[in-house]
């Protein structure tokens, strides 16, 4: 009896130290997030950029409300500076980006209409700047596109998806003369492709239904889309001024939102049904989760709910992401595992989260 006693023992400190030896040594160290309040008269934010002087902005999404957007600039420390209506826009704007070589002029993407306006933060006067070719808007006026977020490459060339459409459009202020074309030249489908849409260009759509959405360039002049129907990011390789083929480059970003480029190249991607930062080295494997949901406090998120939009600040140390906070049965999509705690929230909010200067190592 002591014998088989003594045994089972044995037997279980052996797979004790097989299971310790096979336990990874590390887990995600997901950081601490810190929330900041939009105004208590603002609808949630989806889009967001920071500026060469630190400055963050962020634009308004309200697809059920009246026009116009808001723009809301916030300081360094998160404390609201201003907020203003973007004039002539519509109630749902997305992505925007400040404009190559200059402090705070700004390019913002207005979904709701299909045009990406020049906007000034100081005041909010608004003008259009880009607009599609004609067959891109309905009879009535009503637009076909889903603009969703902007980029720059080196030349100051500027990029937008269309997350309907599977296009990413290309506007160049050198060829056609003019920061801000207008209607006298439109922007151009730079790529077009199944990849960019939100079924791979088989039905039925994933949820939520958007395909072609943040975008950035690395370091080489590669481009990365993420696909947020079909939870990828998209590589779009780029030889001189030319797209290649567009490939999915990884795969399994829950809701891949929008996405910033590190000075590694690093993607770091708002993974919007998981409420997390999802860091991808460049060969596309996963090196970093950042960010939590720790729910709903008297209508105010804690960490992170529905993350959209994420911009590092200049120094590259801190990682700004807009809490999209939206309810997509509101907007007549079934619910999905977030939209009852977005229900909840009363006081919408942007996220703050440091950089870290390591990634976790895993294994024995």
């Amino acid at each position: 009896m002591n014998r088989r006693g003594r045994f089972g023992l044995a037997t279980l400190a052996c797979v004790g130290l097989a299971i310790s030896i096979a336990t990874p040594a590390a887990a995600w160290k997901r950081g601490t997030v810190e929330n900041f309040l939009l105004p208590s008269d603002s609808p949630m934010a989806e889009g967001l950029t920071v500026g060469p002087d630190g400055l963050i902005y962020a634009s308004t999404f309200n697809p059920t409300g009246s026009p116009p957007s808001k723009l809301i600039t916030f300081n360094p420390d998160g404390s609201v500076i201003k907020e203003v209506n973007i004039q002539g826009s519509s109630q749902a704007m997305l992505g925007l980006g400040v404009i190559p070589g200059t402090t705070n002029a700004l390019l913002v993407l207005d979904f709701g209409a299909g045009k990406v306006l020049a906007v000034n933060p100081q005041n909010g006067n608004a003008s259009v700047c880009i607009t599609l070719p004609s067959d891109n808007y309905n009879p009535d006026g009503t637009t076909k596109s889903g603009l969703n977020a902007i980029t720059f490459d080196k030349a100051g060339n500027v990029y937008f998806s269309d997350s309907f459409q599977g296009i990413i459009w290309r506007y160049s202020p050198k060829e056609s003369g003019s920061q801000c074309g207008g209607t006298q030249k439109p922007a151009t489908a730079w790529v077009t492709d199944v990849t960019l849409l939100p079924n791979n260009g088989k039905p039925p759509e994933g949820v939520p239904p958007f395909g072609a959405n943040g975008v950035e360039f690395d370091s080489k002049g590669d481009m990365f889309v993420c696909n947020t129907a079909m939870d990828w990011i998209v590589k779009i390789p780029v030889i001189g001024k030319t797209p290649g083929t567009p490939v999915v480059f990884t795969n399994s970003i829950n809701g891949c939102d929008g996405i910033a480029i590190d000075r590694s190249d690093n993607i770091w991607a708002a993974a919007n049904q998981a409420d997390e930062i999802v860091v991808v080295d460049p060969t596309g494997k996963a090196i970093a989760k950042l960010g939590d949901f720790n729910g709903v406090q008297s209508g105010e998120t804690k960490g992170l709910l529905f993350p959209a939009s994420p911009a590092f600040s200049p120094d590259g140390k801190t990682l700004w992401v807009t809490n999209l906070e939206l309810d997509l049965t509101k907007i007549g999509i079934t619910q999905s595992v977030d939209s009852q705690w977005a229900a909840q929230v009363t006081q919408h909010s942007i996220a703050k989260i440091s950089v870290p200067t390591t990634f976790p190592s895993f294994g024995p």
